[in-house]
């Protein structure tokens, strides 16, 4: 099967280039709320809950809006005191990344190589600010490899966040593709339901945090998308993995020709 150029493949940020949510931004929202001196701690079960607003910022003001004893204010504007909290987070955050403490998971760095070897425009859709997606993609594909990529489309640069499906639109157009021709790698519900509400293939790598999540749309939802010597595992939806048991762009163009 000989791959077509006409492609394009946008990957998630956390949880599909690495498992950042519990080991990076989970750990940074902690940390900036203990040194800004803020009475919040933020456990696992409910920042899983969290997760499912799309934004840290609009994570911590959904956060604040529940719990509306805790006054991160202080007499000043709300909005600015999130802002200011979640610039904060974002710095400890890409010190983590840097620091090599959220390596990126099995496949990632091995399917953009090929994508952008074969043609393909490759780009990264995400909810989180733009520093820290970078960071994370310079550490898991590496600079070079990173520099080739068409575009880093993240932060605020929509107003609706995912699950709404303006980044993906966004996305679309920066890459000059039609929805026929992209494929998407996610791994939460919210970040699926937007992919599919903007008409798109999606491949679902299951992280830490989503696992039990409901990926009816998906075409195929996987633990990860292999390695030659470790076999991707198929959770449920369309066989796209490769005779050696991986995902790669033969994968991907199966899945643009109609997998079943």
């Amino acid at each position: 099967m000989s791959p077509d150029p006409n492609r394009g493949l946008i990957l998630d940020c956390d949880g599909v280039l690495a498992d950042t949510e519990l080991n990076g931004h989970l750990v940074a929202f902690n940390q900036a709320f203990a040194e800004l001196g803020h009475d919040i701690h933020w456990t696992k079960e409910e920042y899983k809950v969290l997760l499912r607003v799309g934004g840290g910022k609009e994570r911590l003001m959904t956060y604040l809006t529940q719990h509306r004893e805790i006054d991160i204010a202080k007499g000043r504007d709300l909005t600015k005191a999130v802002d200011a909290l979640h610039r904060r987070k974002s710095e400890i955050y890409v010190h983590l990344v840097e620091a090599g403490q959220l390596p990126g998971r099995p496949g990632i760095r091995r399917l953009v190589t090929e994508a952008l070897d074969a043609g393909w425009k490759v780009g990264v859709a995400s909810t989180s600010a733009v520093k820290s997606v970078e960071a994370v993609l310079r550490a898991v594909v590496g600079e070079e490899t990173s520099g080739r990529l068409s575009g880093v489309f993240a932060g605020d640069i929509v107003f609706e966040k995912k699950p709404a499906p303006d980044i993906y639109d966004f996305a679309l157009r920066e890459l000059g593709r039609g929805p026929e021709e992209v494929v998407v790698v996610e791994d939460s519900e919210s970040g699926a339901l937007a992919a599919a509400r903007a008409g798109l293939s999606h491949i679902v790598t299951v992280s830490y945090f989503t696992a039990e999540d409901d990926f009816a749309g998906a075409t195929v939802v996987v633990d990860n998308l292999g390695e030659p010597d470790s076999p991707a595992a198929v959770r449920s939806g369309a066989q796209i993995l490769n005779a050696a048991g991986y995902i790669d762009v033969s994968s991907l163009e199966h899945i643009l020709e109609g997998a079943d």
